[in-house]
C-alpha cells in the first residue's frame, strides 16, 4: 500500500475510498493535488475541522501539495449535509470576514514555504459568481439525474423528516462537483479529500469530471468524529472548541485536549498530533495523565506554539496540584456595585454555567469553590474583600473548570 495511504489509514483518518487500489498507484508514481472544502460559515474554524486539516499536513508530509478551497461561493447557499434546516445567510462582509481568518488558521497549521508543497488557497466564489444559468444547467446540469439525487443522504434525511430543502441548497451537490472539475481543470486536481457526510457530493465531482473530460479522479473521506461520551467532536457544554485565541484562549483549548476521556487519548494521539504511530502504540501502558497531557501540549503547539502550550501546562499545575492563582488562567472582569454578589449571579457571569438551576444543582452537590473554599449555600454572598491584592478571586467548577474573577 501506498505510504500515504497506509499512515491516512494507521492514524484512523480513513472512512472510503474510490478505486482505493488506482489512487495508491497513482500516489506510488507521483506528487499530486488533493483538495479539501472549508465554508467560511463562521469567524473561526473549530475542533471539528481539525481532523481535515490534519489531513492537508499528511499531505504535505509525504510530499504531495494540498489545495484549500474557501467556499466563498457555496457558503452563500448552504451545505445540506448533516443540517435540519436551511443555514442563516451572511452578508459580504461578514463572508470576507471569514475568509480572511478562517485562512490564517489554516496558514498556521500548514507548512507555507516549501513551494513543492506549498498549500494553494482558492475562493469557489471567483468561478461560480460569473456563471451563466443556461450554459451551467446545457454543460453541467446534464450529467446529472433527479433520481440519483434523491438517494443522497443529505437529501433523504430531510425529506424522510418532511423538514423543507430548498431548490438552492438542492443544487449545492452540484456546484461542489463543479468545484472540483474547476479544480481538475486549473490546477491538475485529482484528490478531494472529506467527512463522511460529503461522500455523495465527492462522488458526483469524481463521477462529473469523467463524463466532462474523460480523465480519472479520486475521493478520500474521513469518519465522523465523536468523543467516547458520544458528543459530537468540537462541541463541548460551554460551545464550540475554537481555533482562535480571540474567541477561546490557549489555556482553555489546552484544558479541552487534558480533559479528554481515557478512552479517547491514544486515538486522539494518532489523529491530532504528529508523533510517530510507532512511538504512539509504545506508550499505550503510560500514565494516562501524563498521556493528556503530552496530548493536549502538543495539540496546543501545533495551533498556539510551543511556549503558549508550556505556559499552559505550567499553569495547570499550579492551579491543580498547588491550589494556585495560575497567572494564565482566563479571566472575566466583573463590577460590585452594592458592596456584594451572589455566588449564582456571579457563576452566571463568569460564562462557566448559563443554567441557574444546574448551578444550584452543582452547589448542593459541593461541586463550586471560591478560592479553594467549596460554597454550601446558594445564597452565599462574595464581598469585596474576598479578593486578592490585585483584586482577583478564582472560581472553581468541578475539579476541571476555573476561571479568575477580576474586580473592574
Amino acid at each position: 500500500m501506498n505510504k500515504f495511504l497506509k499512515e491516512f489509514k494507521d492514524r484512523g483518518y480513513f472512512y472510503q475510498c474510490t478505486s482505493e487500489d488506482e489512487l495508491s498507484k497513482l500516489l506510488d508514481k507521483e506528487k499530486i493535488k488533493g483538495y479539501i472544502g472549508f465554508d467560511c460559515t463562521a469567524e473561526s474554524l473549530h475542533v471539528g475541522s481539525l481532523l481535515q486539516i490534519m489531513c492537508l499536513r499528511l499531505m504535505q508530509k509525504h510530499g504531495h501539495r494540498p489545495i484549500v478551497l474557501i467556499g466563498g461561493g457555496t457558503t452563500r447557499i448552504g451545505d445540506p449535509s448533516g443540517k435540519d434546516k436551511t443555514r442563516k445567510i451572511l452578508t459580504e462582509e461578514e463572508i470576507e470576514k471569514n475568509i480572511k481568518n478562517i485562512e490564517k488558521i489554516l496558514k498556521t497549521y500548514l507548512d507555507n514555504n516549501d513551494p513543492k508543497t506549498k498549500p494553494i488557497f482558492v475562493n469557489n466564489y471567483s468561478w461560480l459568481k460569473g456563471l451563466n444559468y443556461i450554459s451551467f444547467l446545457r454543460d453541467i446540469g446534464k450529467h446529472f439525474t433527479i433520481n440519483k439525487m434523491l438517494t443522497f443522504e443529505s437529501v433523504k434525511t430531510r425529506l424522510d423528516r418532511e423538514q423543507s430543502l430548498s431548490y438552492m441548497e438542492f443544487n449545492y451537490m452540484i456546484l461542489q462537483a463543479y468545484d472540483f472539475l474547476e479544480l481538475n481543470k486549473k490546477e491538475n486536481c485529482t484528490l478531494q479529500i472529506g467527512g463522511s457526510d460529503q461522500w455523495g457530493n465527492i462522488v458526483n465531482g469524481t463521477e462529473l469530471i469523467k463524463r466532462y473530460s474523460n480523465k480519472q479522479a479520486y475521493g478520500l473521506t474521513t469518519p465522523l468524529i465523536t468523543l467516547a461520551s458520544g458528543a459530537k467532536m468540537g462541541k463541548t457544554e460551554t460551545g464550540a472548541v475554537w481555533l482562535d485565541k480571540k474567541l477561546l484562549s490557549p489555556y482553555d483549548y489546552w484544558q479541552f485536549w487534558r480533559n479528554i476521556d481515557d478512552r479517547d487519548v491514544v486515538k486522539f494521539l494518532k489523529m491530532f498530533t504528529d508523533l510517530n504511530i510507532d512511538e504512539i502504540n509504545k506508550i499505550k501502558g503510560d500514565d494516562i495523565n501524563q498521556l493528556k497531557i503530552k496530548l493536549a501540549s502538543q495539540a496546543t503547539a501545533m495551533l498556539h506554539g510551543k511556549d503558549e502550550a508550556l505556559s499552559a501546562e505550567k499553569t495547570a499545575k499550579k492551579t491543580f496540584e498547588e491550589n494556585s492563582l495560575g497567572e494564565n488562567l482566563p479571566s472575566v472582569d466583573i463590577k460590585i456595585e452594592k458592596g456584594n454578589i451572589n455566588i449564582v449571579d456571579l457563576v452566571i457571569l463568569s460564562k462557566i454555567e448559563s443554567s441557574k438551576s444546574e448551578i444550584r444543582r452543582l452547589i448542593k452537590g459541593k461541586g463550586i469553590r471560591i478560592n479553594n473554599e467549596i460554597i454550601v449555600d446558594e445564597k452565599f454572598l462574595i464581598e469585596k474583600k474576598s479578593f486578592d491584592k490585585k483584586n482577583f478571586l478564582k472560581l472553581s467548577i468541578g475539579k476541571k473548570k476555573h476561571i479568575k474573577i477580576k474586580l473592574a
